[in-house]
């Protein structure tokens, strides 16, 4: 577990704030921690050379799959970080399934495909690529071949993604268009739990939940052993798991500051967030 929590937090796919500085996140709330699971693929910048790359293919689908996997391949062969972390991926899913009863493995557009595809590489097991509508793709196991997909009848699928957070992903896409062919998904394998209900969710669907570490006390803890972050961090990480929005709510009280220097920010992105937080008062500031 400590190379997974050194490697989480060394790529930033696990990041906590600075001391009395949360992030914000899409749904206008603030949290002391983010997660960004694909960054353990190289970095930041690796990750969004290999989404732009993704997204320039989405047009050109029948190529896509060869060409993201050399890519992936190319990552796996050259980064220590990547490659660890697909092999303790690799290791989880042999200890949790019968590899031999699982016909392919999927992974959905866009992040699955960070990781899907040399699992199904290392496994040699043919690769479904699954689009969000619901278009299917098979590759065999090296990518050399690649059709479209018109039955699964019978056949078991392990999916593969990056985080789990509510499943909502699973439940309008990959489901869905796996189902509708014939086929089931017996089982997923992801790196992070975001504890935040899809383990349950894909439990109540029949799903085996293979997940390598989960956001936690746990996590914050062990990256406090481990010296990368200290002991107010880690304080302020277990007041907010227990209770999210009346940690963040007691913060903003307490720090007036933060709303202040928001909206001086220069970045084009803050002032307009922290004015939708207070406009929206999504933190009872005005009760």
């Amino acid at each position: 577990m400590s190379d997974l929590v050194s490697y989480l937090f060394k790529t930033s796919a696990v990041e906590v704030c600075p001391e009395n500085k949360p992030f914000f996140l899409t749904s206008g709330l603030i949290s002391p921690y983010f997660v960004n699971t694909q960054y353990v693929y190289g970095g930041k910048q690796a990750s969004s050379d290999l989404l732009s790359i993704i997204d320039g293919l989405l047009s050109d689908r029948m190529v896509l799959p060869k060409k993201v996997f050399d890519r992936v391949l190319e990552q796996y062969e050259s980064n220590e970080i990547f490659k660890n972390v697909i092999n303790i991926m690799i290791d989880s899913i042999n200890n949790s399934v019968n590899i031999d009863e699982i016909d392919y493995i999927s992974g959905g557009e866009r992040r699955d495909w960070f990781f899907s595809n040399i699992i199904a590489y290392l496994l040699k097991k043919p690769h479904v690529t699954i689009f969000k509508d619901h278009e299917t793709l098979i590759s065999n196991y090296d990518f050399s071949s690649t059709e479209k997909l018109s039955d699964l009848s019978h056949k078991k699928v392990l999916h593969i993604t990056d985080l789990v957070t509510s499943a909502s992903s699973f439940t309008r896409f990959w489901i869905p268009a796996v189902r509708d062919l014939g086929g089931e998904i017996v089982a997923t394998c992801y790196i992070v739990d975001r504890k935040q209900g899809g383990t349950e969710l894909l439990a109540n669907e029949n799903i085996k939940a293979i997940s390598l570490i989960s956001v936690d006390v746990n996590l914050f803890e062990r990256a406090c052993e481990l010296g990368i972050i200290n002991e107010a961090s880690l304080e302020m990480l277990k007041k907010f798991i227990d209770d999210p929005y009346e940690t963040m709510r007691d913060f903003l009280i307490a720090h007036p500051e933060f709303i202040e220097e928001s909206l001086k920010a220069t970045d084009p992105k803050t002032p307009g967030r922290i004015r939708d937080l207070l406009d929206k008062d999504l933190y009872n500031l005005k009760g």
